[in-house]
């Protein structure tokens, strides 16, 4: 199964499951997700999300002798978008850390490659005004 999430694409492990939802071991959630699960909840850098103690026992189950962490349901509780098409699932990103860059008034850094191969940042353009234009076929 392939999880494509905060710009990376993830080969994990697939775990069968009849309701369609998105099942991660535990021991790949960090690399496919960047989340860790931490005494505290689950942890994106400092955000730390705590667990509703009603659904640990639904959320992380023992299967196939690893153990497994329902990404889907989590998703959902946090409000972050996935869409799955076969084996491969793409996380959007998530609305607290998204909803930072929005209080601060700053823009995430990006990088994209020029015509001529140089990387551009747009943390190299701090201190500057920067005016970005984006376009999408669809």
């Amino acid at each position: 199964m392939i999880i494509l999430a905060n710009g990376m694409t993830n080969e994990v492990t697939r775990r069968s499951d009849t309701t369609g939802a998105l099942w991660v071991r535990m021991d790949e959630l960090s690399r496919a997700t960047g989340w860790q699960m931490k005494p505290e909840g689950a942890c994106l850098g400092e955000l730390c999300v705590p667990l509703p103690a009603n659904k640990r026992g639904e959320w992380i189950a023992d299967a196939d002798d690893w153990v497994w962490f329902c990404y889907s349901d989590f998703a959902d509780m946090i409000g972050q978008k996935y869409v799955s098409d076969g084996d491969v699932w793409s996380l959007g990103s998530v609305p607290q850390v998204r909803s930072v860059g929005l209080e601060s008034a700053i823009a995430p850094d990006f990088e994209v490659t020029e015509r001529n191969g140089n990387t551009l940042r747009l943390s190299d353009l701090r201190g500057h005004k920067v005016v970005l234009f984006t376009w999408s076929s669809w």
